[in-house]
This record gives structure tokens, C-alpha cells and sequence, in this order.
């Protein structure tokens, strides 16, 4: 029996009305068309979607669209979205792969991906195809059938990737080969008049030069939080009935109590990237909050654990507002924000004992290091 498809799966997201322009990366997205693989991979909120939905509107040849869900784990599900994407630029591609993929024994995904890329071969029409939030397939045979499809595109098809984490394909070896383009979270970050287009134009809050690099430092850039900080500050000011012009004593005042505690900011963060966290990574994420700036060693200091280099890489692997101090990867420090909300969530999965015991941990560490000022720092937060 056929699958039925949910058409809304294959739609390009439509555009907001107002937008900001973000040439740059629009280039970056053009240019990419002349090698194999585009990947956009950035932590939540961070406008991949609008960003590639933006130039899928403008792009100069046809552009197919699948937004992935956790279901398409299946291959059937998902090479028969994969395909009805397909078929929205080329009606008919496919039909073959999809008979045989609904049979009993299916052949070999291999098999199946070459009838497939011989029929686009036989298109010589420029086509993209956008697989957007392909960090919910976790199905290694499908990592691995992606591989080979990739592998093997005909010249005039192109792949983007949307995601917010690294999916485990060779990226490596596609970059030395030059057959990979990327758009990361510091490239997606807004630039100071990008900033200051959303919250002035987009959002309508008229804010001064200074509240509007107060509020960029304090989100670094990261566009969901900068929306969620307009929202509150929306919301504030109706609440207390001030006027669409806020006023400089309204502003600072919101300014200085917004953070990661904030309602909107810490409900998005829990919501979107801490219920989706393994168990084991969660509590290695909130031990290692106390600490404005680590290493694995210090790290495993702190939390006991063996694996915290591996962590550390599988956590900057999954995007998850990890920044690299230095180009050895040696410190690391979390988003301002995120350290906020891991903080707050800290005492609801560990007790004051054991919260005390990791700031006591650290303080040692600090000690032995001759980093005095830390290691005071969490003396005091251990009471010891």
C-alpha cells in the first residue's frame, strides 16, 4: 500500500513579510551550488531554515524541499519523501526505486540509489534538493546510503543540509576535495546592522545605538535570543503600559534582568535543546556550568569522569553553544545564556551537596594550576 505523504513536508517554508537581508550569506549559499554538498549547521535558533528558505525563494534553477522528522529513520519513509521531493521538479523520477523499496526484500540501499541517480543523470536541468533538520536522522545505514548518494551526484544536482548538529558523514575528506561549502553559527550570527535592522524594523522598537550592542553582547549575535529579548521587551512595556517608544529608563532596566533566566529565553532552551539531550550528556553539561571557561582536564576534575575530552568533542559536534577559546581546542566556554539556563537547572538535578562538591573540585584544580582568583571563586561558591 502506498505511503500517504504529508504534503507540508515538501513545501519550502514561506518567507516572513518583513526580513532581514542577509546578502552575504546568500552569496555563500549561490556560490556553494557549484560543489557537491551545502551544510548549514548551527545550534537552535540560529535561522538556518529562514536563511536557506530565502534563497531557495531567489535561486535561479528549481529547488526541491523535505523537511525531515524523527519517523523518517525508516528507509522506506524516508527515501519516499526523498523521492516525492524529488518529483516536485521532476514528475514521475523514481517510481521504479519506490516499487522496489515497498517490496517484502528490498535490494540493497546501494542498489536502489544507483536506479535513482541514473534517472537524475538523464535531467540535465540545474536542481538543488534541501534536506532541512537532518539532525533527526540517527539511522546509520541511512548516514551511510547518504554517503554514497553524495558521493555519486550527477554534476548538476546539489545537496544542502540544514541541521543542528554535524551529521556523521566525511565532511573531512569533501572539504579537502573541495566539494563542500559551510555556513556555521559564526557566519548566521547577526552583525551589528543586521541587529539592529530586526529590532528597529523588523520588531519596531526604536532602540538606541548602545541598548542595541548591550543586547548583541549579551546574545552574541544569536538571533533567536535577540528575538525572545524584543519579545519580552514587547511584552514588558505593554504590561506596564509604556508607549511604543520605550523610554531609556524602561530599557535599562530590562536590559540589566535579561538572561538566560528569562522566562522566554530558558522555556526555548529547555524546551528545544535540553529535553533533547542524552541523560549522560545533560548532567556533564550542567557539572560543568559552574565554570565560566574549561578543559577536559578540568573537567574531569569536576566531574569525575574519564570521557571528558570526547564529551567536550561530541558536544561541539552537536552544536551545543560551545565555544572554542583557541585554535588548539583547548578551552572551551558555553553561550552566556545557555551558562545561564544550565545554571538554573542545576539544582533541580542535583542536590546544594553535591553542587558545593563540584565548586570544591574545581577550587582544587584552580589551586594546583596557580590560578588564585578561580580557585577562591569557587572556594567561596563551596563554602569551604
Amino acid at each position: 500500500m502506498a505511503l500517504p505523504l504529508l504534503q507540508t513536508k515538501l513545501y519550502t517554508p514561506p518567507l516572513r513579510p518583513k526580513l532581514v537581508q542577509r546578502a552575504h550569506l546568500l552569496a555563500r549559499l549561490h556560490g556553494g551550488t557549484r560543489q557537491r554538498l551545502t551544510l548549514v549547521s548551527a545550534p537552535a535558533g540560529f535561522g538556518k531554515t529562514t536563511l536557506v528558505s530565502a534563497w531557495a525563494s531567489q535561486a535561479e534553477h528549481p529547488v526541491a524541499w523535505l523537511s525531515l522528522a524523527d519517523d523518517d529513520n525508516d528507509p522506506f519513509h524516508y527515501f519516499t519523501y526523498l523521492i516525492a521531493a524529488l518529483q516536485t521538479c521532476h514528475p514521475g523520477l523514481g517510481e521504479t526505486v519506490l516499487t522496489l523499496i515497498a517490496e517484502p526484500q528490498p535490494p540493497p540501499l546501494n542498489v536502489l540509489l544507483t536506479l535513482l541517480l541514473n534517472e537524475l543523470s538523464a535531467h540535465q536541468t540545474p536542481l538543488t534538493l534541501v534536506l532541512d533538520d537532518y539532525h533527526l536522522i540517527t539511522a546509520q545505514p541511512l548516514h551511510e546510503a547518504m554517503t554514497f548518494f553524495i558521493n555519486h551526484l550527477p554534476p548538476h544536482l546539489h545537496l544542502v543540509i540544514a541541521t543542528r548538529l554535524d551529521p556523521p558523514l566525511p565532511l573531512a575528506r569533501w572539504r579537502v576535495r573541495n566539494q563542500l561549502t559551510e555556513i556555521r553559527a559564526a557566519e548566521l550570527r547577526f552583525l551589528p546592522a543586521e541587529a539592529t535592522n530586526f529590532l528597529n524594523d523588523v520588531m519596531g522598537l526604536r532602540l538606541t545605538a548602545a541598548q542595541i550592542a548591550t543586547l548583541e553582547t549579551r546574545t552574541e549575535g544569536w538571533i533567536a535570543g535577540l528575538q525572545l529579548a524584543a519579545l519580552a521587551l514587547q511584552g514588558t512595556l505593554a504590561l506596564q503600559g509604556a508607549p511604543s517608544l520605550p523610554g531609556r529608563d524602561d530599557v535599562a532596566s530590562f536590559l540589566q534582568a535579561f538572561s538566560g533566566s528569562h522566562r522566554h529565553v530558558l522555556s526555548y532552551l529547555v524546551e528545544e535543546v535540553l529535553n533533547r539531550c542524552p541523560a549522560d550528556m545533560l548532567d556533564f553539561l550542567l557539572q560543568t556550568a559552574i565554570l565560566d571557561r574549561f578543559s577536559a582536564p578540568l573537567c574531569a576534575t569536576v566531574t569525575g569522569r574519564s570521557d571528558s575530552q570526547q564529551l567536550l568533542e561530541q558536544i561541539e559536534q552537536a552544536n551545543l553553544f560551545l565555544t572554542p577559546l583557541d585554535n588548539a581546542r583547548q578551552w572551551y566556554r558555553y553561550h552566556p545564556l545557555f551558562t545561564d539556563v544550565l545554571r538554573q537547572q542545576l539544582p533541580q538535578r542535583f542536590s546544594a551537596a553535591a553542587v558545593a562538591d563540584l565548586h570544591r573540585r574545581a577550587s582544587i584544580w584552580y589551586k594546583e594550576a596557580e590560578l588564585l582568583d578561580e580557585a577562591i571563586q569557587h572556594a567561596l561558591a563551596a563554602q569551604a
